[in-house]
């Protein structure tokens, strides 16, 4: 854990994040905008399987890709994926560089906190992995396995909850940071 300390401590200077944050958010507002609305237009209002926090199960899976079509699928795979492989690396990079410059801010770099600084990492990391589900199932359908359905949704999920634990932690952190703020005026 020292290591992991040493390098946040190493790489939290306030251009450095901002510049990262920026940077992921605008791939993010790319996708949010640009690639996923295209995907959707196939979809006829489902949501695709990166959207859906709680997950869920092969009849879902096999009903979106059938309503997605050929086309859809296409796009889903050639268009979104593409710049989803490049996101989960922005995020957990820059939320972990993130949360831990509000911890060194608050003197709590070198403390148990630095653990959640790890979360973006699991959560990119779960990402990762569940586009490589993703595009398996894609290039597999319609013979999709109960297993790749299976084993995709867990890394949505743990995705998912590793990301909202982070962001629970995040505001918590920025509270705790104001009330400092406000207390030295």
């Amino acid at each position: 854990m020292k290591q992991f300390t040493k390098i946040l401590e190493k790489h939290t200077s306030g251009k450095k994040v901002l510049g990262l944050f920026i940077l992921t958010n605008v791939v993010y507002l790319f996708m949010l905008l640009v690639t996923i609305p295209k995907t959707m237009g196939f979809s006829n209002g489902m949501k695709l399987l990166d959207m859906l926090p709680t997950g869920y199960n092969q009849d879902y899976v096999n009903k979106l890709f059938k309503t997605l079509g050929e086309n859809g699928r296409e796009i889903y795979l050639t268009n979104q994926i593409p710049l989803d492989m490049i996101y989960p690396l922005l995020f957990a990079l820059t939320y972990s560089l993130l949360l831990a410059y509000f911890l060194k801010k608050l003197n709590k770099l070198k403390s148990p906190f630095t653990y959640l600084s790890l979360l973006p990492i699991i959560a990119g990391i779960a990402d990762y992995l569940e586009n490589i589900g993703i595009i398996t199932m894609l290039n597999d359908y319609p013979g999709l396995t109960e297993t790749t359905v299976n084993a995709t949704n867990t890394f949505s999920v743990i995705k998912s909850t590793s990301t909202s634990i982070f962001f629970i932690a995040l505001i918590v952190i920025l509270i705790i940071l104001g009330f400092k703020f406000l207390k030295k005026k």
